[in-house]
This record gives structure tokens, C-alpha cells and sequence, in this order.
């Protein structure tokens, strides 16, 4: 059991660098927009969110090279991504070559969001799979604090802090993508690809006590594809893609990537002074990691509905007060502790929430494409708001900003109340029976 931990959180490791990569911008983001003149929207669209239109190619095609190459070397290819966008970013002298490396990087983010579960959960014994699988998800909250802090560590080293502030993404880069060719091909993947063998040397050390040849045969039965050819945008999916895409819409109108990206200019916007600002960002990126552990431990006991009932109603607090608090001119810590309610509002609901319930409510042989719908709604939204946030903050001011976000919130509570169903305790072949054709 140990050896399948040490592979797992290895593996996990590309969440760390998802986590890192997605927010290390937000150190860079106004020196970078004043070292190259940029207007807010050039610097929104393309500077900014150039790593998320990235994600969204990333996460719509990782499919392809996670069933053809396999999950391992696809695993590999990330960081080799990761490692040349870090790089490329810190050495480039204008804003395309600089937003064309992060482009790259934004690639890595999306398929990792794949590749990464899909191996973790492969190679986990059926009784640890949750907890296992669970190591990404806290590693992506960890990289997000890692990023903060090593922002706020570098800045005022020089005029060319941002380069190491982006730049200093290669070092774990390089060193997730050593650790991760020491991990074994997925027995799964091997199995799907008439590789027997040596995927039952594997799944011998996954369950020594086990009877491999029973397993591969149980394996190969659930590997074993329909006749038809089905899609999953067959009318009878239809509710369970309504559900996908819903629960990926709500997760961005709530700001929560709006305001990773940009939260020191967040903190300036609130009279906050740069160092503050900076050092504020890392108490997010602290309660962000808490909470995200307490939602983790929760979900399987009160439910995903539960946990988005209590990250909902603290969302519309949060929201509400830190608009009231830029209409009224609030100044101080006041905006730093109403975001800091914000993002535990989102740990503990949809941060912990959206991965799970968009693998649970699409039918087995639909699993995979089904995500892959659910994890490009979400990259579509996380790359299109945070490119108008410096626009919009510029032209109508963040006070209706974050009143908008509120506003949405309200709105998820209804999708909750009234449409989101529980999936907790319910076997996975129960729900494709109670989702398919619901109308």
C-alpha cells in the first residue's frame, strides 16, 4: 500500500503545478501590464488568460493522448509542458512571446485535470480510491498557496521580479517529471492495449493478496465497450449534461478565478498597499487549503448537496459585503476578511464538489467524454471572465463586479434547491438509471 501512496501522490504532483501555474500570474499581473503598456483588454485577453485559453484546448483534447499514449505518458508530457512555459515566460521580451509560453503551460493544466485523476483512480485498490484520489485536489489547493507566497517572497528583488516570479515554476516542474517516470503504466490502460503481462505484474503489487487472474477477467469485463454509438449528446443525457454544465457555469459566476488571477490588484482596488496586498494573497491561499481539507472530509458524510447549500449562502454573504464594501469605501482589512469568507465559502463547496459530481452523474461507457464536456465548460468560463476583469473594473468599478457574482450565487442556491440531485451512497450504475432520460 505504501508504493501505490508514494505513486499516487507523485502523480498528484501535477496538481501542485496546476494549482501553481494558474495562480503565479496574479504577482506579475500589473508590472507586466505597465512594463508593456497594455491596454486592460489586450492585457485581460491575451497576457492574462492566454495559460486558460491553454486549458480549455488541454482539457477538450486530453482524451486523445491519455487512451493513445497512456496515462503515464501523457503524465510525462505535462511536465515537459510546465517546464518549457516556465521557462519561456521568464525569458521573453514582449507580451505574444510571453502569452504564447503560458499558452503552453495553460495546455499541461487542462490535460493534468484529466490524466492525473484518471491514473490515481486506476491505480488505487477500490477502498482507498476517494482518499487517493483526493491528493490532487489538496496538491492544486497547495500549489495555489505555494504561488502566493513564493509572489510575495520575490517581489521588489528587482525591475525583473515577474521573471523569477513565473520563472521559478521549472524547478518543481522538472522535478514532478523525474519522480513521475519512476511511477508504473495504469494496469488498466495496459489491459485495454492487450498488454497482459506486465499488467498483471502491476496489479500483483497494487494487491498482493490478490488473484490477479480474477482481476485482469473482472477488468477486461468492465473495459468491454456497447455495441451502439452512443453520445452524450443523445436526448436521453440530456439532464445529466444540463447538470454538467450548470454546476461548471456557477462555479466561475462566483468570481473564484476572477479573483485568484487578480487578487493583489484586488487588494490595491481596496487601499491595500502593494507588499500588503501581497501578503493578504497568501492568507487566501492558507484558508483556501484548510477548508479545502475540511470539504474533502466532509463530502462522503453530510453530501454534495449539503456542502453546496453552506458554500452557497456563504458565497452571498462574502460577495455582498465586499461589494458594499467598494460602494461605501470601506478601507483597511475589511476586504481582505470579507474574500477571505469568500474563498472558504468555495473550498468547501464547489472547489470540493465539481470534480466529484461531474464523475458521478454520466453513465459508465459515457464517464470519460461526459468530463471532458464538464471540465471544458469550466476552462471556457475560467478563461472568458478573468480576461474582462480589467475592463470591467476600469469601466462600471469592482463594487458591480462582485455585486454581479452575487447576484449569480443567489441563483445557484435555486439550482441546488431545486434541480441539483444528491449522489452521495448512491452506486454509480443507481444514478445513470435515476438521471437518463429525466426530463
Amino acid at each position: 500500500m505504501n508504493k501505490i501512496v508514494l505513486w499516487s501522490i507523485t502523480a498528484a504532483l501535477a496538481g501542485f503545478l496546476f494549482g501553481f501555474d494558474t495562480v503565479v500570474i496574479s504577482g506579475a499581473d500589473k508590472k507586466l501590464q505597465t512594463l508593456w503598456d497594455s491596454s486592460d483588454a489586450f492585457h485581460g485577453w491575451v497576457v492574462i488568460s492566454s495559460a486558460l485559453w491553454g486549458t480549455v484546448l488541454g482539457a477538450i483534447f486530453a482524451g486523445i493522448p491519455t487512451d493513445k499514449w497512456g496515462r503515464k505518458n501523457t503524465l510525462i508530457a505535462i511536465g515537459l509542458l510546465y517546464s518549457i512555459s516556465a521557462v519561456g515566460s521568464a525569458l521573453s521580451n514582449d507580451p505574444i512571446t510571453f502569452a504564447f509560453f503560458r499558452f503552453i503551460g495553460g495546455i499541461g493544466v487542462g490535460v493534468s485535470t484529466i490524466a492525473a485523476p484518471a491514473y490515481i483512480s486506476e491505480i488505487s485498490p477500490a477502498n482507498k480510491r476517494g482518499k487517493l484520489v483526493g491528493f490532487y485536489q489538496f496538491s492544486l489547493v497547495f500549489g495555489i498557496l505555494i504561488a502566493f507566497l513564493s509572489n510575495f517572497l520575490l517581489s521588489g528583488i528587482g525591475d525583473n521580479d515577474w521573471r523569477w516570479m513565473v520563472g521559478v515554476e521549472a524547478f518543481p516542474a522538472i522535478i514532478y517529471t523525474l519522480f513521475i517516470l519512476t511511477v508504473p503504466k495504469s494496469p488498466r490502460w495496459l489491459l485495454m492495449n492487450g498488454k497482459t503481462e506486465e499488467a498483471g505484474k502491476i496489479l500483483q503489487l497494487i494487491n498482493p493478496n490478490g488473484n490477479v487472474d480474477e482481476m485482469i477477467e473482472e477488468i477486461q469485463k468492465s473495459n468491454a465497450k456497447p455495441e451502439s454509438h452512443e453520445h452524450i449528446f443523445m436526448k436521453k443525457y440530456r439532464f445529466p449534461l444540463i447538470l454538467a454544465f450548470l454546476i461548471a457555469f456557477f462555479n466561475q459566476t462566483s468570481g473564484i478565478n476572477a479573483f485568484l488571477y487578480y487578487a493583489p490588484r484586488i487588494f490595491e482596488e481596496a487601499g491595500l498597499g502593494e507588499s500588503t496586498a501581497l501578503l493578504s494573497s497568501v492568507g487566501i491561499g492558507v484558508t483556501n487549503m484548510i477548508f479545502t481539507l475540511i470539504g474533502i472530509n466532509l463530502i462522503d458524510r453530510l453530501g454534495r448537496r449539503q456542502l453546496m447549500y453552506i458554500g452557497s449562502i456563504g458565497y452571498i454573504i462574502s460577495l455582498s459585503l465586499v461589494a458594499c464594501a467598494f460602494f461605501l469605501g470601506w478601507e483597511g482589512m475589511a476586504v481582505p476578511i470579507f474574500l477571505f469568507i469568500f474563498i472558504a465559502a468555495h473550498a468547501i463547496g464547489q472547489g470540493t464538489i465539481i470534480r466529484v459530481f461531474i464523475s458521478e452523474i454520466f453513465p459508465n461507457h459515457l464517464r470519460g467524454s461526459g468530463q471532458s464536456f464538464g471540465c471544458s465548460a469550466h476552462w471556457i468560463l475560467a478563461a472568458a471572465i478573468p480576461a474582462a476583469v480589467p475592463f470591467l473594473f476600469s469601466s462600471i468599478g469592482a463594487g458591480m463586479v462582485f455585486a454581479f457574482f452575487a447576484i449569480m450565487m443567489v441563483l445557484q442556491l435555486l439550482f441546488v434547491k431545486f434541480m441539483m440531485p444528491e449522489t452521495k451512497g448512491v452506486s454509480l450504475e443507481e444514478l445513470s438509471k435515476i438521471l437518463v432520460g429525466k426530463k
